[in-house]
């Protein structure tokens, strides 16, 4: 079938990786023809960096929709799936072309993901349009009764593995001897003061900040020997992913971090985005009943206050246990996506 998909980057990273991660597994795994269609390429070309040209998949500006050679409704290109991620508008352009065609594609409002109760009896419903063509609501989630989480590729979980070319250089800084810690967090995020009270415990850290995240630290931060560091360039997707395997701690942001720090099967935790209605403490408390439902009071205890960024000296020393439930999630993730994950259930629902 023939899928476009719609994004336009709200948060800078995750709605562009969402959507290329997506649109990759369509394309590579199920063998679908899509074309992406993004309002800034310059970040999704980086995410992509190195991949394409691949076959069935093709990205193009936002713009670009309203060119008579793409939007093309003949029976042989018209596309049978559309999807609006995040719930972005269509193009005024390309979607009169296709009610004036009257080409019946299926729309589809891809949500954002949450663990929250509600999404299952929300997922996959129906949202009569004025316009006539069929749109339907697709919730990620965790729970059987949702879309699932995005889960292309599944990475082995490694025990020495050599680092993709944009990181290689770097690696080579790293201690044998120190723990390291990824960081991908927002601004508002109390990182300088995180990053000093860790730096407190009797051990050595390698950390691995993201992508402008220097600009989050005050220049006359002073740290011991101990903590060093290391500002990373920016990394294409799937190198991000292979960096959150190799870390002993990731702190991430966003939805497609999230996910792959999961996958990952290390302790990690979610420096979700806040919202002026507090709503993201729902969110958060969700996944966290979720994903702590058979842990130990103490490892409870740990994630809740990691998550709101409490001194690492509180907490730290539950990691090995926190590592071991890490590992025993991921398992049971993939054991409950077994059928493919959101992908292969978007596919089926549009069949």
């Amino acid at each position: 079938m023939r899928w476009d998909i719609f994004c336009q980057i709200v948060d800078n990273f995750g709605d562009a990786g969402v959507c290329w991660r997506l649109a990759r597994s369509l394309a590579i795994r199920h063998k679908q023809v899509v074309r992406l269609f993004c309002d800034d390429l310059t970040t999704l070309n980086l995410l992509v960096s190195g991949q394409l040209p691949m076959m069935g998949l093709t990205i193009h500006a936002w713009e670009a929709s309203s060119n008579p050679l793409l939007n093309n409704t003949s029976a042989q290109m018209a596309p049978d799936v559309v999807i609006e991620a995040f719930g972005c508008e269509l193009p005024q352009a390309y979607l009169t072309n296709l009610v004036i065609a009257n080409y019946q594609a299926v729309l589809i409002n891809l949500e954002y993901l949450s663990a929250e109760a509600w999404v299952g009896e929300y997922h996959a419903k129906a949202s009569p349009q004025a316009h006539g063509l069929a749109k339907h609501f697709f919730f990620p989630g965790f729970q059987a009764n949702t879309g699932g989480l995005l889960i292309d590729p599944v990475l082995p979980i490694p025990t020495i593995a050599a680092p993709p070319a944009s990181l290689a250089s770097l690696w080579q800084q790293m201690r044998p001897t120190a723990q390291r810690i990824s960081i991908f967090c927002y601004p508002t995020a109390p990182l300088q003061e995180w990053l000093k009270n860790l730096a407190t415990l009797d051990a050595e850290y390698d950390v691995l900040l993201t992508f402008d995240h220097a600009s989050y630290l005050n220049q006359a931060l002073i740290l011991p020997e101990s903590m060093r560091l290391h500002f990373l360039p920016f990394i294409p997707q799937d190198d991000y992913d292979w960096l959150l395997h190799q870390c002993d701690f990731n702190i991430v942001r966003g939805e497609d971090s999230f996910v792959r720090a999961q996958l990952a099967a290390k302790p990690f935790f979610w420096n979700i985005y806040p919202q002026d209605d507090l709503a993201h403490e729902v969110k958060l408390k969700a996944f966290l009943d979720l994903y702590l439902e058979n842990a130990s009071p103490a490892l409870i205890s740990a994630c809740w206050q990691a998550s709101k960024w409490a001194s690492p000296t509180v907490w730290w020393a539950l990691l090995p246990e926190w590592e071991t439930h890490a590992k025993l999630w991921r398992t049971k993730l993939l054991a409950e996506q077994a059928d493919g994950g959101l992908a292969a259930r978007l596919l089926r629902f549009i069949e």
